[in-house]
């Protein structure tokens, strides 16, 4: 039986912003359709627009009015905003936001319903879309809250590595009354799991950073390590989680140990997000484990000193719609191999003789 090809459904994000511009320059690659066919959630009148714009006259968008009237193989696109809807390139305002919000919302709705398989969501002002409806830090506290989901991991991926954090959109200053045994437990059962059914990695190294300089070099500079993370890791161990540390962020990253894990937990959003914007800002991806389906964005925002301009990389939303695909893959998979006990003792002979641990990693000590 031919594999279904999924619907991706994408949230234009600010009108104002390069949401449209990576949106058009990543769809003119005709290989996108072969892997899913992707539906807009926006304004037709704000494509066109953006599309006059950038000059780019090998590219249209079949207008439909919902998901039942999609086309194969072309850039479907669903009239969300008013159409007395204006952009103000390069501009932060409440239109902008608004028009933010009404295509997240009705993305999200189908979403939840089943009507497309995935959502990738293009870059949101986290000022301007704020209303009665929008209270929250970004996408992914919304779309958390939508799902009813009790945790989500913030998990960034990129070909060098993935790194997902403890605490998100918070102050620094509230960090460490944050940083329990219960959110590290919680956040390593998340990307342990997503690991395994996400991204088909059957048995998952996780390194976890230390939260102090040094990693509290022996609770000299901060006790959270000896009181919390590693207490943290032993629970982790007694549940099968192949968890270690924890490591000095500096020299864990400066070493390029990073290479060895297929995962890393930071314990605040700088901490994670520094090295991998560094190494990975072009081609990096926001991905939200923990949902009942599946998300990505671009890791960047909305750009608008670039907007318009017709310079704006697309790698990184490419990247994400890539990305959502593997993972649909991916779950459908697993679907597949838990309902085939059969075909599960398939898979873990082939891995058995790859189970032993690299030796330089050492333990949670």
């Amino acid at each position: 039986m031919e594999a279904k090809i999924p619907i991706a459904g994408i949230s234009h994000g600010d009108i104002n912003g390069i949401g449209y511009e990576v949106i058009i320059k990543s769809l003119m690659d005709q290989t996108i359709y072969d892997m899913c066919t992707p539906v807009i959630y926006g304004s037709p009148k704000v494509g066109a627009y953006h599309r006059k714009l950038l000059n780019i006259a090998n590219f249209s968008f079949n207008n439909v009015r919902n998901v039942d009237e999609i086309s194969l193989r072309k850039a479907n696109i669903i009239n969300c905003v008013s159409d007395n809807v204006r952009v103000d390139i390069g501009k932060s305002n409440e239109q902008g936001g608004e028009a933010a919000f009404q295509a997240l919302e009705r993305a999200t709705n189908d979403l939840i319903s089943g009507k497309i398989d995935f959502l990738v969501t293009a870059p949101i002002d986290k000022n301007n879309i704020q209303s009665d409806q929008f209270h929250f830090n970004g996408h992914t506290e919304y779309i958390k809250t939508r799902a009813k989901a009790e945790d989500v991991l913030m998990f960034l991926v990129s070909e060098t590595f993935r790194i997902g954090v403890v605490t998100g959109h918070v102050p620094l200053k509230d960090v460490a009354g944050l940083i329990t045994v219960k959110s590290i437990l919680g956040k390593l059962r998340l990307m342990n799991q997503s690991l395994k059914i996400d991204f088909g990695i059957r048995k998952p190294l996780i390194a976890v950073l230390g939260l102090n300089p040094h990693a509290g070099d022996n609770s000299l500079i901060g006790t959270e390590e000896a009181e919390v993370i590693i207490p943290a890791l032993k629970e982790a161990e007694k549940e099968g989680i192949m968890a270690f540390g924890p490591f000095p962020a500096d020299g864990f990253f400066g070493s390029g140990s990073f290479s060895k894990f297929d995962g890393i937990l930071a314990m605040y959003h700088d901490q994670g997000l520094l090295p991998f914007k560094s190494l990975s800002f072009d081609s990096g991806v926001n991905f939200t484990a923990g949902l009942p389906f599946i998300r990505t964005s671009p890791d960047h925002g909305t750009a608008f000193n670039i907007a318009g301009q017709g310079v704006a990389s697309e790698n990184s939303f490419r990247q994400a719609l890539y990305l959502a695909c593997t993972v649909y893959k991916n779950r459908q998979l697993h679907k597949e191999i838990t309902a085939n006990p059969l075909k599960q003792q398939e898979i873990d002979n082939q891995h058995d003789k790859a189970d032993e641990l690299p030796p330089e990693i050492g333990n949670n000590e």
